[in-house]
């Protein structure tokens, strides 16, 4: 085995620049836009917009084709890709024994889980999209991993080899077969071919 060695945790590091979106500029924008909305305090919009995020996240951990973000900005889901070959060292673990330790995911067959961010759509061509991206918060992030290690075979097996396109297109045509077989069944009568 060989042998670990520590970081040195007094090392200058780089951290890259966070934004904040919820700034005053972002609410006096929103309320000229939606001036019904004027009497909305900023810690409720605060709040309305955390709420609906974890709602976003919550769907498509539980869902296995993902959702469509709303403005039809995009697709987010869940997918299982094979393990990499760059090593997946546990920190924690190398430490206390001193030794390099690797992850090898046992739990998920060495399986490993990502989010996948597309604004590639067969119905609609989204304008720009090459230009929007995806970051998942923390929160967002640990919930996925907890969530997969319980229950991983049920999400998307993505190959690496392929683009997400493919996989994208085939979540689409299942959801327009699922609307016209919802449109269907909403207008279908028993009693009409008698």
């Amino acid at each position: 085995m060989k042998e670990f060695k520590k970081p040195d945790l007094s090392a200058p590091r780089y951290r890259a620049k966070a934004h904040n979106l919820m700034t005053n500029d972002f609410f006096k924008n929103f309320r000229a836009k939606f001036p019904k909305y004027e009497k909305v305090s900023d810690k409720e919009l605060k709040k309305i917009i955390k709420v609906f995020n974890e709602t976003v996240y919550q769907t498509v951990i539980e869902s296995r084709e993902g959702v469509q973000l709303p403005q039809e900005v995009g697709w987010l889901f869940v997918g299982t890709c094979d393990q990499s070959k760059k090593k997946n060292i546990d920190y924690n673990k190398s430490k206390k024994y001193g030794v390099t330790i690797t992850n090898k995911n046992w739990e998920t067959d060495g399986k490993l889980c990502k989010i996948f961010f597309t604004s590639y759509n067969l119905k609609h061509k989204i304008k720009n999209r090459e230009f929007w991206g995806f970051t998942a918060c923390r929160n967002f992030k640990r919930s996925v991993s907890k969530a997969y290690a319980e229950n991983w075979n049920i999400y998307v097996q993505v190959d690496p080899k392929k683009r997400i396109q493919v996989v994208e297109r085939r979540l689409a045509f299942k959801e327009v077969r699922d609307r016209s077989l919802m449109l269907q069944l909403k207008t279908y009568n028993e009693f009409e071919d008698l």
